[in-house]
């Protein structure tokens, strides 16, 4: 993008997202727009740090989890070994939780199918 700054409507629209979530955002401290009069006025670090906390939260992570990697990356930079880390450990951790959800779901859905399978034969016993 060649401009420097962005209002909330041009975020919004840019990252498929509402007002009202980019305004959530900007109460939990991740973006801080300036002001002219009643307008917002996003800067390039803001926008930055919207699309990570969207991208965070496509991922699934945690609120808290997105603001502390947000934190490490004006700190350090993208390129920054702390804070690759970080985030690699953030997304191991993430994704061992989803397996066990994954399992979980899994050996749920086995059980739904054989207590399926027996309701339908107790039925089909009864109309014999």
């Amino acid at each position: 993008m060649s401009q420097a700054t962005w209002t909330i409507s041009e975020l919004a629209r840019e990252f498929g997202v509402t007002p009202r979530t980019i305004r959530f955002y900007e109460d939990q401290g991740i973006v801080s727009p300036a002001r002219e009069g009643r307008n917002r006025v996003y800067a390039p670090r803001d926008r930055t740090r919207l699309k990570l906390a969207l991208r965070g939260r496509r991922l699934g992570l945690q609120l808290s989890e997105i603001v502390t990697l947000i934190n490490l990356y004006d700190q350090g930079g993208a390129s920054s070994e702390a804070q690759l880390r970080h985030y690699a450990e953030v997304l191991a951790n993430h994704r061992a939780k989803l397996e066990q959800q994954r399992r979980d779901l899994d050996e749920t859905l086995k059980e739904i199918r054989h207590q399926q399978a027996e309701c339908e034969a107790l039925l089909l016993a009864r109309h014999s």
